[in-house]
């Protein structure tokens, strides 16, 4: 009788763990993290940015709850990493969800971008990319 039980629980627990883990994997949102624009995605709590670096511009797309989420009045720094050097460039709002930087950045494997993000009315969000 015990083995029965035991057996039933531990089958319980077994069927239960994929569910609780795609659930953790869902980081409590209703949307997807894939890219809309050819870039890179990271997260800091409910908003995602998406970094599309090209040799002549850099463009971040922000979305809450995954949905486009206005930069105007928003500030941005983002800090480009290659090997030892650093260069910090700013990020102006250009249009409802995106904010852009013109110029000549390193983009390729292994540099690495520290984006620190400040949107009116939000506490300042940190995402770090990684190119590829």
């Amino acid at each position: 009788m015990y083995r029965k039980l035991i057996s039933k629980a531990a089958l319980t627990i077994a069927l239960g763990l994929p569910s609780a883990i795609l659930a953790a994997d869902k980081h409590g949102h209703d949307h997807a993290h894939k890219p809309l624009h050819g870039g890179i995605i990271a997260e800091a709590g409910d908003i995602d940015a998406e970094l599309v670096a090209r040799a002549d511009s850099l463009t971040v797309h922000v979305l809450e709850h995954g949905k486009p989420l206005a930069t105007a009045g928003a500030k941005a720094i983002a800090t480009i990493h290659s090997g030892n050097d650093k260069f910090p460039v700013v990020l102006e709002p250009a249009g409802e969800n995106r904010l852009a930087a013109k110029g000549s950045f390193k983009t390729g494997v292994g540099v690495r971008v520290a984006l620190g993000l400040t949107l009116p009315s939000k506490p300042e969000a940190r995402f770090n990319f990684r190119l590829k």
